[in-house]
């Protein structure tokens, strides 16, 4: 015959609140870094090769000249990649911003070809279009990463550090005034004339008359009303993760919170778990003194 069952009755160990590298912020820093320098990179090969082009064909003397003429092709790509960017933010779409970036682009290209000459190699055409080709794609990149960064700003409202607390609740004291009451008036009686009565016999006490009572006011105090408002989690792991302290009163384990947020289609990131976790004991202290979940072992 085999033994009880016993229950493990110890409290989990909560889990501290670790601080992880986070490996996505430091692949987008550095694709950012290295995007921006691409574009630079790529824009300066450009522009000094239509500056060369400008000088060959009548601006060779005015070196001025030269040296801003490719602004009036190269820039169309520049304004049309923002015009763009604020388009997609608003969740539109620029057509007049796009046949700006299509045709800055195209005769950047154009005139890179071009400036090679007639009767150079198939390979020098190649090394002439890459950086107007490479200008426009690692910029539309970078503007890629910048609509990302102001999109994901706006879905999360920026809040300071929580105190625990997400609205102080203020004790409101709501006094009512009434008028102070009246005395009881005693009902007036008209005296009826007092017949002469026989005198009482010898041991016999006469019965005393009523006395009515003065009515006793009651002191009207306040009462302090304590107002909290409810915690609202925007976040969709947060409410996910709140759900479950709900559902079973007991503190989530990662592997439960990961298991719900694949279920949910939110990911099976346990360090994103973790982390909602932490947000929501912080605004809600309270959580923290939740039991661990039990364990059923066969001895």
């Amino acid at each position: 015959m085999s033994a009880p069952a016993s229950v493990d009755a110890s409290p989990t160990p909560v889990e501290s609140a670790s601080t992880p590298v986070n490996v996505e912020s430091a692949i987008t820093v550095i694709a950012a870094v290295l995007t921006v320098l691409l574009t630079a990179v790529a824009f300066w090969l450009s522009y000094e090769h239509l500056q060369e082009v400008a000088a060959s064909h009548g601006m060779a003397e005015a070196v001025a000249r030269s040296w801003a003429w490719p602004a009036t092709v190269d820039l169309f790509i520049v304004i049309g990649e923002l015009l763009i960017l604020r388009a997609s933010i608003a969740h539109k779409v620029d057509w007049w911003a796009i046949l700006l970036v299509t045709a800055g682009d195209g005769a950047s290209i154009a005139l890179n070809v071009a400036g090679v000459g007639k009767d150079a190699d198939a390979l020098d055409y190649v090394v002439a279009a890459v950086p107007p080709v490479a200008a426009l794609l690692a910029f539309g990149a970078l503007m890629r990463q910048v609509h990302s960064y102001l999109a994901g700003r706006a879905s999360t409202p920026a809040t300071g550090p929580s105190t625990g607390v997400e609205h102080p609740s203020t004790p409101i004291e709501v006094a009512v005034k009434r008028p102070p009451a009246a005395p009881l008036a005693r009902p007036v009686i008209e005296a009826d004339p007092v017949p002469e009565h026989p005198a009482l016999p010898v041991g016999v006490e006469a019965a005393s008359p009523p006395v009515d009572a003065e009515p006793v006011g009651v002191e009207e105090r306040s009462t302090a009303v304590d107002l909290c408002m409810p915690v609202v989690y925007p976040n969709r792991v947060d409410q996910l993760v709140r759900a479950l302290y709900g559902s079973h009163f007991t503190q989530p384990s990662t592997m439960r919170m990961t298991r719900a947020m694949e279920a949910a289609g939110l990911g099976t990131s346990a360090s994103t778990a973790r982390t909602a976790r932490s947000r929501v004991r912080a605004r809600e202290p309270y959580l923290a003194d939740f039991p661990g979940a039990l364990r059923v072992e066969a001895v």
